[in-house]
């Protein structure tokens, strides 16, 4: 098998179309997955279980290695695209890139890599666009951690047909600042509490962000105040004014170092009675690009590997000792767009190249 785009056995691109054409937003992901799981369990060479929403596929042939080739089912909810739309060698519709495609890819590898030269699970999770606690994905790792057993993870993520290796971490702080109540006609009697959010937003401002090199890869960092509230009365001096910050950090970081480093950050502006709290947060992964599956996975490709900026489900694996990158054919760029599409080229490059993976597992 050439390591270049061969030609599937299937239309692909077509493929993708029946998926986006089944309506599948988060928390109602049910009528695909039972169309899913007909068509998977159709299949004798593997064996399928469902837990709640969540497919796990998986060969039982005694391999040496096991990979997880994952991704999810669900999609936001359509934007005026909720029907699959070709034009030539490109697919419009919701999902299309995030990420029907990447499981168009999985579906036909599944049908037609019967006897792989490495063990296969595929998983196909729901409820991966919302909020971290109802993740499919999470479910599967709480409740049948045994089924998601391998020695590295592929995620079908957009990446446009490049290798994503790990992720960055990402935490959000809700600061509240204090101040003192007064007739805005007399400001002297109280404290300004939405100025006070100058010296914070300064901070932010003018962060002088972290690059490092983790594994070859160039990291970058980020924090942003993503919102702020304040005010009660256009007449009433604020006693009280709440901005919300986003950090992105580098995995050479644990969610605890990245949460103190920001606290010391604000620390210069805050005040006794003054709240910072945790609101939400989840690990970074290491690229993991040493383990022989995926370092195959990135000989194969034949492209730039780059680090991944966002946070994705590799984190989750990484946090369950599964090495894992991101590889799928749709565009970061476009997806959750009401212009999202999907391009063919990309698609079957995926699928060649994970096909070979499959096939021909490490030399």
């Amino acid at each position: 098998m050439p390591t270049e785009p061969g030609v599937p056995a299937v239309d692909l691109l077509a493929r993708t179309a029946a998926l986006v054409d089944v309506p599948s937003p988060s928390r109602e992901e049910g009528h695909l997955v039972d169309l899913l799981e007909a068509e998977l369990r159709a299949l004798p060479h593997l064996q399928v279980v469902r837990v709640g929403d969540n497919l796990v596929a998986r060969t039982e042939l005694g391999r040496a290695r096991r990979v997880v080739l994952g991704g999810h089912t669900d999609t936001v909810p359509a934007n005026g695209n909720a029907t699959a739309r070709l034009e030539g060698d490109r697919l419009h519709g919701v999902g299309s890139a995030d990420m029907k495609g990447g499981l168009a890819v999985m579906l036909e590898l599944a049908r037609s890599v019967t006897e792989p030269a490495i063990d296969v699970t595929y998983v196909l999770y729901s409820r991966e666009e919302i909020a971290s606690a109802e993740s499919g994905l999470g479910e599967l790792f709480e409740l049948r951690p045994d089924l998601l057993e391998a020695d590295a993870a592929v995620l079908g993520e957009p990446t446009t047909g490049a290798i994503e290796a790990g992720c960055q971490g990402t935490l959000r702080l809700r600061v509240v600042l204090k101040g003192a109540r007064a007739h805005t006609a007399r400001p002297w009697m109280g404290r300004n509490a939405v100025h006070r959010l100058a010296g914070v937003l300064g901070v932010i401002d003018g962060y002088q962000e972290r690059r490092p090199v983790i594994d070859g890869l160039t990291f970058r960092e980020a924090l942003q105040a993503v919102a702020v509230e304040a005010g009660v009365a256009g007449n009433v001096v604020p006693d009280e004014a709440v901005v919300t910050i986003n950090h992105r950090f580098a995995p050479d970081r644990t969610l605890e170092e990245a949460e103190a480093h920001v606290r010391d950050l604000l620390g210069p502006h805050l005040e006794d009675g003054d709240v910072v709290e945790l609101v939400d947060a989840a690990p970074a992964a290491a690229p993991g690009l040493t383990h022989p599956l995926l370092a195959r996975l990135c000989e194969l490709s034949g492209g730039e590997v780059t680090a991944k900026l966002g946070w994705t489900d590799v984190a989750r694996f990484a946090s369950h000792g599964v090495p894992a990158v991101n590889f799928g054919p749709g565009d970061a760029t476009v997806a959750h767009t009401a212009g999202e599409h999907l391009d063919r080229a990309p698609l079957e490059r995926v699928w060649a190249v994970l096909d070979d993976l499959l096939r021909h597992g490490v030399p």
